[in-house]
């Protein structure tokens, strides 16, 4: 006991030394003698959550680093495959599970789970530093260049005054749940898009041909835009009420619409009886929102975290 008092002494002396450290969030409550604890945590979906539940599982190991994190990254779509399957014990996903074929998967394996909220994210519609033209685009722009059949390889096409340059789009794959987002949205239907264009699961690759290519234009999660704002001049959104471009401002008002939106995690109820999962999940639900926060969005408020803790007992 005296051992256990004097950790816990040494931790909060550390903590004082840094009140700004994230380290800080793995300070929690020593009466609960779990130290010890091993197993596994499985978590796999989209890259935009992904970002949030890596940093709550790299604080959770700080505390806890005989239980093994898996955090993955198959897109929405791929991770809900996944977790439907019993794969997987948590699913992270930036769009609600609401496929026939995911719900059927789910009922004949009989994965029973809940939603949890944890933000929103404002996807980022983006183009190269390089690009001195274009600062908004319409969403009926936005739609002609990305619907089936489109033409449009150029950016003169797009708008008068544009100049002769060539276009290359870069974008989530269609496994992503941004991608179902961003083309229901403004494509007005899930999945319809035009197939020429750059794909990539992983968001650092979209960063990486966007920023060297003038011409480009894509999108992808807010904070992926934040971590590399330096490399990518951000573009303005006009769905009719004028341009707005996605702030920690505009995204939880609501002005930033119609490309805000919730992200999600997904938990297997089985899977919570596993008293690791359970400890991860009340450990996520506890600093969840000011990791979210720091990776790059939009915290859900107390309330819905506090009805998420509900869900969870």
């Amino acid at each position: 006991m005296g051992s256990m008092l004097l950790l816990v002494m040494f931790l909060v002396g550390c903590a004082s030394d840094d009140s700004n450290s994230s380290s800080n969030l793995a300070l929690v409550d020593p009466s609960r003698g779990d130290f010890n604890m091993s197993g596994s945590v499985e978590i796999d979906g989209s890259s935009t959550v992904y970002p949030v539940s890596e940093a709550v599982a790299e604080e959770f190991n700080e505390l806890y680093p005989d239980v093994r994190v898996n955090v993955g990254v198959s897109g929405t779509g791929g991770g809900f495959k996944r977790f439907t399957a019993g794969e997987t014990d948590i699913s992270d996903a930036s769009r609600p599970i609401k496929n026939p074929e995911e719900t059927s998967a789910a009922e004949a394996n009989g994965i029973e789970y809940v939603e949890l909220r944890i933000g929103t994210d404002g996807l980022s519609v983006v183009v190269s530093p390089d690009n001195d033209f274009v600062e908004c685009l319409t969403i009926d722009e936005l739609k002609k260049i990305w619907e089936p059949g489109s033409s449009i390889n150029n950016w003169s096409q797009v708008r008068v005054g544009f100049p002769d340059q060539k276009m290359r789009l870069y974008g989530p794959d269609t496994d992503s749940g941004t991608f179902d987002y961003f083309t229901e949205e403004v494509m007005g239907e899930a999945q319809l898009s035009r197939p020429d264009y750059t794909a990539s699961a992983d968001d650092n690759v979209l960063i990486q041909g966007i920023s060297g290519d003038r011409g480009s234009l894509g999108y992808f999660g807010y904070a992926y835009y934040r971590e590399s704002k330096d490399k990518l001049n951000l573009v303005a959104v006009d769905s009719g009420a004028g341009c707005v471009a996605p702030s920690e401002n505009t995204i939880p008002s609501g002005e930033y619409s119609p490309l805000s939106r919730p992200l999600f995690i997904y938990v297997n109820l089985t899977s919570m009886t596993r008293p690791e999962v359970k400890a991860f999940l009340d450990f996520y639900m506890e600093h969840g929102p000011a990791l979210t926060e720091e990776v790059g969005y939009i915290s859900s408020d107390s309330t819905v975290y506090s009805a998420n803790k509900d869900l969870l007992k």
